[in-house]
């Protein structure tokens, strides 16, 4: 007897038919199309659970309509609500689980966006724009509503549960969209409000790394996001926060500083220990020896890291004894461990200067015992200039061979004209200036001084012969030998006085004349030709003979010419 026939048993005092009764039975026992009805599970076959709706007759259901209801041991006897989809023409109901489970869900989403609740659902796919969630039904999950932050593996989220708000639905249209970033958001408000009761400077407290950018680590401790910069992440060299840190990491930090009005809080790490160039002073004592690896290499020198925080810079001029070092990157490589000696130190800019070179012998302090002044010496032609030619002694002494140095009796206008890079040549050791890291050598030193046999050879009353090879308003230059010149100043040419002998003379006459002095110190040799002409060949040869000095400051070389020029003001003068 069902419930509402004992009811109206009960509520009614007079007798019905027995018609009637059997028809308020019929009526209570079978269900209507579009209704969701209980179903008890009366029976089982291969894919089909037998269900009794307490119609005329029972349905059969597939079980893959029980999907959702896989978290329970579906037995005989058990009741679940079905949804009657139609009545079969051959007898008996259509009925759906899954649609009744549906009908079941659209209400519940109602009524949980109705009280901004949750409901649990299962990401199974990726679609365009989002993710596909299962809630009983499907449902569209952008996302921009998955997280707070960007998700970069989303394919990671598939086959996860989560709760979940109702942003809209259309049950029309079988439509929902959903959002996890809602409740997220709603936690980290409360946590925020929570951390800005108690967070203050000076604070340290521990966080999740959330970004990692060029310039520094995002972290979030709690509702709250603060920025450690990346020079507040270590007291040492760091070249990306990447390559120290990863996004998901704890770290612990130090609240730097608070701006309540805009919520910005930076953070640090490196101020969680003690900055080393508090007591790098100690540490590092001046002309002592330590070891380090080099981190960057310039144009100018090296960094080199002594500890974290504490870096130092070897100049290019500290890395070798040699003048000209090659570039700081044919010495050492970046990761190189270097020993290094401590040449200054300055706390307030952090700044330390290291050399390399000191640790290694300076050459210049055995250069003059190894190469003592008078001793030839070999060795390649490292550059030429118009100066002169610079020789290679050994690492980091070069030697300069001056132009003047190059010959005795040559005339050169450039080195290059005797000389090529590269050529081995030898040379003598004129002068060491150590203090000033000079060498100096001469070529012209490694053969006698022609004008010391001069000086014995061209004896005062000497009758000579030569080429003219040059004629100038003040005297006659006269060729005697390759390299030796003697000059017949325009007041020896004759007895006559002689305003210029241009004119008189051609280059390459030959002349007659006598030596009146000689010096080969000042290496000079002065000519006459009116003594000659005047007393003849043996009456000047025996005059000069007896006295030696008759025209010793007369000029010899054109240089003197000219000197002498400058100081009569107008040339010769009067006689």
């Amino acid at each position: 007897m069902t419930a509402e026939f004992k009811q109206s048993e009960q509520n009614s005092g007079e007798e019905l038919s027995f018609a009637e009764l059997f028809e308020m039975e019929e009526n209570s026992t079978v269900v209507a199309v579009g209704d969701v009805a209980i179903g008890t599970i009366i029976g089982t076959e291969d894919d089909y659970y037998l269900v009794d709706v307490g119609d005329k007759a029972e349905s059969y259901i597939a079980r893959s309509e029980f999907r959702l209801d896989a978290d329970r041991e579906i037995t005989i006897g058990d009741t679940f609500e079905v949804f009657v989809e139609r009545r079969k023409d051959e007898g008996g109901l259509l009925l759906s689980r899954e649609k009744a489970i549906a009908i079941k869900v659209w209400e519940d989403i109602a009524k949980i966006q109705e009280d901004d609740g949750t409901i649990e659902g299962k990401i199974e796919s990726r679609v365009k724009g989002g993710m596909s969630v299962d809630i009983g039904v499907p449902a569209f999950l952008p996302y921009s509503q998955i997280d707070l932050r960007p998700v970069k593996d989303l394919d990671a989220l598939i086959g996860e549960s989560y709760e979940f708000k109702i942003l809209k639905f259309n049950k029309k249209r079988n439509n929902v969209v959903i959002s996890r970033r809602a409740i997220l958001e709603e936690e980290r408000n409360k946590l925020r409000e929570e951390m800005r009761s108690k967070l203050q400077e000076n604070q340290i407290i521990s966080g999740a790394i959330t970004n990692i950018t060029d310039y520094g680590l995002f972290i979030d401790m709690g509702g709250m996001d603060g920025l450690c910069h990346i020079t507040d992440l270590s007291w040492g060299r760091v070249s990306h926060p990447a390559k120290m840190y990863k996004v998901g990491q704890e770290v612990e930090v130090k609240v730097l500083k608070y701006d309540r009005d805009n919520d910005r809080v930076s953070l640090g790490i490196k101020q969680l220990r003690e900055d080393p160039w508090a007591t790098v002073v100690e540490r590092y004592p001046l002309n002592e020896k330590t070891t380090g690896k080099v981190v960057s290499i310039t144009d100018y020198g090296v960094f080199v890291e002594l500890e974290e925080g504490v870096e130092g810079l070897i100049h290019v001029s500290e890395m070798t004894w040699s003048k000209k070092p090659r570039h700081p990157s044919k010495m050492v490589s970046v990761g190189d461990d270097v020993e290094v000696m401590v040449l200054n130190i300055e706390p307030e800019t952090k700044r330390i200067s290291l050399g390399m070179k000191q640790l290694q012998p300076n050459p210049w302090d055995l250069v003059t015992e190894n190469y003592p002044v008078g001793s030839i010496i070999e060795g390649k032609i490292k550059n030429i200039t118009d100066f002169g030619v610079f020789i290679g002694i050994e690492e980091g002494i070069d030697g300069l061979i001056h132009v003047s140095d190059l010959s005795w009796t040559e005339r050169i206008k450039h080195p290059s004209e005797k000389f090529s890079k590269g050529e081995t040549i030898q040379a003598v050791v004129l002068k060491i200036d150590r203090d000033n890291e000079r060498f100096s050598l001469g070529v012209k030193q490694l053969v006698p001084d022609p004008w010391q046999a001069a000086y014995n050879k061209y004896p005062s009353g000497t009758v000579v012969e030569g080429e003219i090879t040059n004629v100038t308003d003040f005297g006659v230059f006269v060729k005697l030998e390759e390299g030796i010149e003697g000059l017949v100043h325009v007041s020896e040419l004759s007895k006559d006085k002689v305003k210029t002998p241009v004119g008189m003379y051609q280059v390459g006459d030959i002349l007659k004349a006598i030596v009146i002095n000689v010096s080969s110190k000042d290496r000079k040799i002065g000519l006459s030709v009116k003594t000659l002409e005047g007393d003849g060949e043996a009456g000047a040869a025996e005059s000069y003979s007896a006295d030696s000095s008759v025209s010793d400051s007369a000029p010899s070389t054109f240089g003197d010419l000219l000197k002498a020029a400058a100081e009569s003001g107008n040339g010769s003068g009067e006689e």
